[in-house]
């Protein structure tokens, strides 16, 4: 067994990680970090995960703590992983991180979205984007892997094969989240009160995730957020000026014929399909009337808009097969 350590193991992806790990042949959580809950029974943080793990406890993260890891995911709010990532790259285990430290290829993008210096750009360059569908062989062959946002990864699968087809200076991507998109911690604005009967769009004009689009799409882009009342699900609706007549769908259905997890069809696609599993749902239009081209992806934020895609990139960086411990199939209703 593949001996798997969890850094941000109290929080929702923490939570789904060890949910896919315990159905997983190989992977086998055995230290479990997170500062706010330390010294806790996983039973006491996480209930629904008390059967699979009725001994582990989560321990506050100490670099020696890491000695005999074969493996390390890191669910951690931005800005942490770059701090921790020199004591694992040290050991030699691969690493997937799921922060926002790694996915931009310079500091100064970095300092441009996160406003804020990075801690470690010298170790930039060592770490693959990590969408296996685009990134495959780059991610089989690297031992750090920064896995792809849960809203970029939905807007990218669907834009990523059809740039030819498009202006990429005109690419509007309008997404929706569930609630869990927003992490654990309490805020004002996911209180039930809050979100509850309510659709809201935020981070207007400078939502962070517009950098990963615009490096994996080229040009610039206009991303507006909006959070649903739901627990989970991406529902990405994605716009551009199209070159010409085209056919987006065929593209499309041809670009992914052989991915074990997405699925091309001309019928619009819905979150609830994908709740649960690492599945991506594609759809794509030409609009002869106004001469753009419409795509929309749909998939389960916290599968493989994170935790799901997490054990993908693993299983590409050690040799396993890549479908291992990942569901195709969502659980509806």
């Amino acid at each position: 067994m593949i001996r798997t350590a969890i850094l941000g193991a109290s929080g929702f992806v923490g939570a789904e990680l060890l949910r896919l790990c315990a159905s997983h042949p190989e992977l086998d959580p055995v230290r479990l970090f997170g500062d706010s809950q330390a010294g806790l029974r996983l039973d006491a943080v996480h209930p629904q995960l008390a059967l699979a793990y009725p001994d582990l406890v989560i321990e506050r993260y100490a670099p020696d703590l890491l000695d005999g890891i074969d493996l390390v995911f890191a669910a951690l709010p931005h800005g942490h992983s770059q701090r921790i990532a020199p004591d694992v790259i040290a050991r030699d285990i691969p690493f997937v991180d799921l922060g926002a430290d790694f996915r931009l290829s310079s500091a100064e993008d970095y300092r441009t979205w996160y406003k804020e210096e990075h801690a470690a750009p010298e170790l930039l360059s060592r770490f693959v984007y990590g969408i296996p569908e685009l990134h495959r062989e780059a991610i089989a062959a690297s031992k750090t892997v920064a896995a792809a946002g849960c809203y970029p990864t939905s807007a990218i699968l669907a834009l990523r094969p059809l740039i030819d087809l498009v202006d990429p200076d005109t690419i509007v991507v309008d997404a929706a989240s569930g609630v869990s998109g927003a992490g654990k911690g309490l805020k004002d604005e996911t209180h039930f009160n809050s979100v509850d009967e309510n659709f809201t769009a935020y981070g207007l004009l400078t939502h962070r995730h517009t950098a990963e689009m615009e490096m994996a799409l080229g040009g610039r882009l206009l991303f507006t957020p909006h959070l649903a009342p739901m627990n989970r699900g991406i529902l990405a609706t994605c716009y551009a000026v199209a070159r010409g007549p085209c056919d987006p769908l065929a593209t499309l259905k041809a670009a992914y014929a052989d991915e074990p997890f997405i699925h091309v069809s001309e019928r619009p696609p819905s979150t609830k399909w994908t709740f649960g599993s690492n599945a991506v749902h594609l759809t794509a239009r030409y609009d002869a009337r106004t001469g753009r081209v419409l795509a929309i992806a749909a998939l389960d934020n916290l599968v493989k808009g994170a935790a799901g895609q997490m054990i993908q990139c693993a299983n590409l960086m050690l040799g396993l097969d890549e479908v291992a411990g990942l569901s195709r199939v969502g659980v509806c209703p």
